[in-house]
């Protein structure tokens, strides 16, 4: 059963990396996705977090534009940490079958929003406190389902950054997020030693994966990879929704 398990991981990576190295996110959403399909969201999350980390601080320094981004989402991301510390035990308290439904809607919303090509602006002056308040938002769902999308990504792309810098943007504000995420599964005792293995497997494969989504980026119309990447979100996050209401009634 062991080595099934192990098998599911590297594919589950080599994916989420490939999307990521096409689309410039994604990993810890498809990852988690794939995952909840077979675990609960925590022992997802636990497998998830160094892949994620790791990936995201490459992503975070690959451009210029470090300096202007902490300047101008440094709200963003200390909402996020105080929201991931308010909710901290959603993923392994007495709520945490529900995190899996949670996770299913929030793909389903996630997908729509990207295949509708939603967006609104938000005047400059405004960025510092709608800011705060969409990080608050965004780490209480990201403590209940490790997944950091809903609703910062609407917001980063509200706030007129350019294509690299959103894509270096994404890194840092992801990082910062997952920092949180893994001080919280620490404390909640769900990183161990049980969880290098099949981690350093993931870390493995998403870097090969992303790098194989680079290389292909060139020859591949990014937009009409992320439609079909985000149709298939929603039939998962369906799926995952269903299967866990489901078997929340039947408990």
């Amino acid at each position: 059963m062991f080595e099934p398990f192990l098998i599911l991981i590297a594919a589950t990576f080599l994916f989420a990396g490939f999307v990521k190295g096409v689309v410039g996110l994604g990993l810890p959403t498809v990852s988690m996705g794939l995952l909840a399909v077979t675990m609960p969201p925590a022992q997802a999350l636990a497998i998830v977090i160094v892949p994620a980390i790791v990936t995201n601080i490459w992503q975070t320094f690959g451009g210029p534009y470090l300096r202007d981004i902490l300047r101008r989402l440094w709200p963003l991301m200390l909402g996020t940490v105080i929201g991931i510390r308010l909710n901290s035990g959603m993923l392994a308290g007495p709520y945490a079958r529900y995190g899996t439904v949670i996770l299913g809607v929030l793909l389903v919303i996630y997908a729509i929003i990207g295949l509708r090509k939603f967006t609104f602006n938000i005047a400059p002056r405004n960025e510092k406190w709608i800011g705060g308040g969409v990080g608050v938002v965004t780490g209480m769902i990201s403590a209940a389902t490790g997944v950091q999308v809903i609703p910062s990504m609407p917001y980063m792309q509200s706030i007129g950054l350019e294509k690299e810098e959103l894509f270096q943007a994404l890194g840092v504000f992801f990082t910062v997020a997952t920092l949180g995420l893994a001080f919280n599964l620490t404390k909640a005792g769900l990183l161990s030693g049980a969880t290098a293995l099949p981690g350093a497997i993931a870390l493995v494969c998403s870097f090969a994966g992303m790098f194989t989504g680079q290389a292909l980026r060139t020859r591949m119309h990014p937009d009409t990879f992320k439609r079909w990447f985000l149709i298939a979100m929603i039939a998962l996050g369906i799926y995952l929704a269903g299967n866990a209401i489901y078997n929340t009634h039947l408990a």
